[in-house]
């Protein structure tokens, strides 16, 4: 396959965001907040988006280069 362009969306550092939230969790000992889960789950709903958004782009490209 040939390699596309990055185009700058920032999926690594949304998944290295969502990592870091949950190890500081796994550190803790007390009870997690809403918020804390709120956080956790926005930044997985971007991460979610932009693989979608990237599997769409992949089948186009598929798509063009089958005509």
């Amino acid at each position: 396959m040939r390699h596309l362009p990055d185009h700058g969306l920032p999926l690594i550092q949304l998944k290295e965001q969502r990592r870091d939230l949950v190890v500081a969790l796994q550190n803790r000992n007390g009870p997690i907040s809403g918020w804390e889960l709120m956080q956790i789950a926005a930044v997985q709903q971007a991460i979610t988006a932009f693989e979608e958004v990237i599997a769409d782009l992949d089948a186009e490209a598929e798509m063009d280069a089958a005509a």
